[in-house]
């Protein structure tokens, strides 16, 4: 386990007090909540901010057990979906930071809705504390079985010739899959109109196979089954290599096209946690993330689990904020 070397001080004090009792931060209040967390019979709520079936809410389930195992208390997922992610992170960022509510939180969308005045976000990255990342989830361009499109090239041609004639679904406003399509249409010149789902991944999916939609923009866990079934045809994945699951789905960059994008997902809690709670569920967080089960389950959906901890996670978050920054004015001129 890698602990934060700011907390480093509150984990030594609490495992001395645990294993003899005594010490001199015996009565500190940051190793009483350490002793006290979490307390016998009350739950720990996960808030995941988009609907139940989508691969947010799928990898928080698989991470489920684990920590109701390391933490000694039941756990339980809640769905709160809307506005892109946005009404569920409000929640988050509303609780009381003391370690029973924590929420999943993927980027960009999490990223992204502070710094657009027009969203009316009541949070900042600073509202969150990040205590793990858990995957990088590569962006895909689907099309139905029976597309008459054979590869990327030839949608994007046809959707150059035809400006915005075939519609494509994105989770919403500002988020992984309308910042991918926005990077698609600047560099090709090709142009979809897009069609918001601000529900997530699966109310997309969901109008996708009924063909209410024709171009699915997802992410690979969101494809990988629906190209086994035969539901779906990826064209191409936006990852510097071919994903696991989709080996014979070329990247955007072998079919001549410069193009990265994908979905970050980790696990975070409102800001102002006590360290030592935070500990323990960095702790409880990492263990769950590497459970071989859960990584083998995270496979089979198409996952690469790439696991940071909460001080790495929030270095990455900035990071991606101030790339963010430079992006969205041309997300905006294509809302």
């Amino acid at each position: 386990m890698t602990i934060r070397p700011r907390l480093a001080a509150a984990f030594a004090a609490a495992t001395l007090i645990a294993v003899t009792g005594c010490g001199a931060n015996a009565g500190s209040p940051n190793a009483a909540a350490a002793d006290d967390f979490p307390k016998k019979g009350k739950s720990i709520e996960i808030i995941v901010a988009f609907s139940s079936g989508g691969a947010v809410d799928t990898a928080a389930r698989l991470i489920q057990p684990v920590l109701e195992k390391e933490l000694g208390t039941n756990v339980e997922v809640i769905n709160k979906p809307g506005a892109g992610g946005q009404i569920g992170y409000t929640q988050l960022t509303s609780a009381k930071p003391d370690g029973y509510t924590i929420g999943a939180t993927g980027s960009p969308s999490v990223v992204v809705s502070p710094l657009d005045p027009a969203r009316g976000a009541k949070y900042t990255r600073a509202s969150f504390q990040p205590l793990g990342r858990q995957v990088i989830d590569p962006t895909v361009i689907a099309v139905q079985p029976d597309s008459p499109y054979q590869t990327l090239k030839d949608l994007l041609d046809a959707a150059k010739a035809k400006p915005k004639s075939m519609t494509a679904s994105t989770t919403g406003l500002q988020t992984g899959e309308h910042f991918a399509m926005t990077q698609i249409q600047e560099a090709t010149g090709s142009q979809f109109a897009p069609v918001h789902f601000s529900e997530g991944a699966s109310q997309a999916t969901t109008a996708f196979l009924g063909r209410h939609v024709d171009i699915l923009v997802a992410n690979v866990s969101d494809v990988t089954d629906l190209t086994k079934q035969g539901k779906a045809r990826v064209l191409g994945v936006m990852s510097e290599e071919r994903a696991p699951s989709l080996p014979d789905v070329p990247t955007f960059k072998e079919s001549g096209y410069d193009l990265v994008a994908g979905t970050a997902r980790g696990y975070s809690a409102p800001a102002g946690l006590p360290d030592a709670v935070a500990t323990k569920l960095e702790a409880a967080i990492q263990k769950a993330i590497e459970d071989p089960a859960v990584v083998q389950k995270m496979e089979d959906l198409g996952l690469q689990t790439s696991y940071l901890n909460g001080d790495d996670y929030e270095q990455f978050w900035a990071a991606q904020e101030e790339d963010f920054k430079k992006v969205l004015p041309l997300v905006q001129k294509k809302d």
